[in-house]
């Protein structure tokens, strides 16, 4: 199991500082421990932390009134969410739930609005999070209105292996086709289909447990 110490020494915001300034935003944080199908956070919430994900895999999305549900993001072990509505002083917009047993670390704002006021490679970090979530966002509009589920499911996997967003996944991610189904809004039994498909293009290995990823570029494009 990885361990914040360990989180914190792959985040590239966090390579930037020096020792003496990391070790205190590592002590400032406060990690959870969240299982399966618990509330990371909650829409409606006050904002009061950055959330990073230290080991796991979270589902950003919301319910409707009546109970269509809508998935934003996944964020995989290594990324970290919320900057936004920090920034804008807004409460949450949406729910995180833990899709497995997952590891939580949360950034309170004083420590955030610290960095943001003295690291220029922080807030160069932010700029970029902030950009390539814009392109998630546009990207996910995009094929949910045009393209067939094999390549959803691709291109849902792609967003997995972002190296801003998700930085040092490798080429391996561990999660479940139930897990790639509430990420991309498809039935397990059609990731199944989608999964074989993919992997019969050598864009990827489907493994016990997980998937590697074979071809990338060939995944953003399916």
């Amino acid at each position: 199991m990885t361990t914040l110490a360990e989180a914190l020494r792959k985040a590239s915001w966090a390579r930037s500082l020096d020792a003496k300034e990391l070790a205190l935003v590592q002590a400032e944080i406060i990690e959870r421990r969240v299982p399966a199908g618990g509330y990371v956070c909650r829409n409606g919430e006050a904002v009061i932390h950055w959330v990073g994900v230290v080991d796991g895999l979270v589902k950003l999305g919301n319910v409707s009134p009546e109970g269509k549900v809508t998935t934003l993001a996944g964020v995989p072990a290594g990324g970290w969410f919320g900057e936004g509505s920090l920034l804008k002083n807004e409460p949450r917009r949406y729910d995180a739930v833990a899709l497995r047993d997952s590891h939580i670390a949360l950034m309170p704002r004083a420590t955030f609005a610290r960095l943001l006021d003295t690291s220029i490679a922080f807030n160069r970090f932010l700029l970029e999070q902030l950009n390539e979530r814009l392109a998630q966002f546009i990207a996910m509009l995009e094929y949910e209105r045009l393209l067939d589920p094999d390549s959803r499911v691709a291109r849902c996997l792609a967003w997995l292996f972002n190296p801003i967003l998700y930085p040092g996944l490798g080429q391996r991610v561990q999660v479940s086709q139930e897990e790639i189904g509430n990420l991309s809004g498809i039935s397990r039994q059609r990731v199944n289909q989608a999964l074989q498909a993919l992997e019969k293009d050598a864009l990827l290995r489907v493994e016990y447990g997980g998937v590697t990823i074979l071809n990338l570029e060939g995944l953003k494009k399916r």
